[in-house]
């Protein structure tokens, strides 16, 4: 009951600090929750809702970027709109995500969620590089270094270990890697390729076939013309017959420069190297560039034919011969073809190409 005066009042116990204590905490706390859900909801549709982006973006990530600098670089580019809700969405949503460097494209209106996702697949953008067959290892790296995608100063692989070829990179990628790539793409096919070899060709291991295949490579640019080639050194390697091939001489000379920058002279050729073989018995004690695909598949299992010469047709191709009077009538043509007083013909089989490729003997 309570007295005449008293009604309305608060009870003596609801005056009591600790109630009004408590009853302030049960209020922050109910505030706070209330707060909370809002924020919460509200950071969820931030996170799926569409992105600012208006149309298809290549972004690119620097190696050493943190998950905080991705954020800024992505906002300034127009992808999302906020960092910190970035930074805030990766740590909750995604935290054990890894992200990488490198180029990202980024669709039209994507979201925030969407963006970590892209980030977190690694899918990055994909570029080539083709590296051309006959090339010297040291030629090889100078066309990596040429290429401003990749980074890094690699070493000369040793020559005759890279498989020329069209590549995969992505920006950011080290040169390192990518002559890994061609050094482990060589080896592979190298070692089918040795597996299914012709069981009497000349050649005492892997290393000599692509030393084969390197001059064989050098000596025609035409694919068609790879198998007659290397039936003709074959054929000269079993009669004990030098291989006088010219670009051996032009290594011997520059070695891994590759390009001797003039015609080569008789003194170039007289002239005794470890790599010329108009001065040495066999094959010389290396390759002289990076054979392709084709050339050491022709040194694997090359045509049965008797010939043991050839010289240049003026088309680009070769002239084949058995007999050494043959091959001096398709000189003497050759020479005619130099000099402008014939007209060059295609030899049989061979497409005339656009450009001549080294001449042969």
């Amino acid at each position: 009951m309570q007295s005449k005066g008293g009604q309305g009042k608060p009870s003596r116990a609801a005056r009591h600090p600790a109630v009004t204590i408590l009853s302030g905490i049960f209020t922050f706390l109910l505030f706070l929750a209330v707060g909370g859900g809002i924020g919460a909801w509200y950071a969820e549709r931030a996170f799926y809702a569409p992105g600012p982006l208006a149309a298809e973006k290549v972004v690119n990530i620097p190696r050493g970027s943190g998950v905080r600098d991705m954020g800024e670089i992505l906002e300034r580019e127009g992808v999302i709109s906020n960092a910190l809700l970035f930074l805030a969405g990766q740590r909750i949503a995604r935290p054990d995500a890894s992200f990488k460097a490198g180029e990202f494209v980024f669709k039209p209106g994507q979201s925030l969620a969407s963006v970590i996702d892209t980030l977190a697949s690694g899918k990055m953008v994909v570029h080539q590089i083709t590296i051309p067959e006959g090339l010297t290892s040291q030629q090889v790296v100078k066309r990596l270094m040429d290429n401003d995608l990749l980074t890094g100063t690699p070493a000369v692989p040793a020559e005759g270990t890279l498989l020329p070829e069209t590549y995969q990179i992505t920006r950011g990628q080290s040169r390192e890697e990518v002559l890994k790539k061609m050094a482990d793409e060589q080896r592979k096919l190298l070692a089918t390729l040795w597996a299914k070899r012709a069981p009497d060709i000349p050649v005492k291991s892997p290393q000599e076939l692509v030393t084969l295949a390197s001059i064989v490579e050098k000596e025609t640019g035409l694919a068609a013309e790879r198998p007659k080639v290397a039936a003709v050194f074959v054929n000269r390697i079993n009669k004990k017959m030098r291989l006088q091939s010219d670009p051996t001489i032009i290594y011997g000379i520059v070695g891994g420069r590759g390009a001797l920058g003039r015609p080569i002279s008789r003194t170039d050729i007289a002239t005794a190297t470890a790599y010329n073989t108009y001065a040495i018995d066999g094959l010389p004690p290396g390759p002289i560039c990076n054979p392709g695909r084709d050339a050491l598949a022709a040194v694997a299992n090359p045509p049965r034919t008797k010939d043991l010469f050839f010289v240049a047709d003026g088309t680009g191709g070769h002239a084949f011969a058995e007999t050494l009077a043959d091959h001096n009538k398709n000189v003497a043509r050759w020479r005619a073809i130099e000099q402008g007083s014939a007209p060059a013909t295609p030899a049989a089989g061979v497409p005339a190409p656009v450009a001549a490729p080294n001449t042969g003997n």
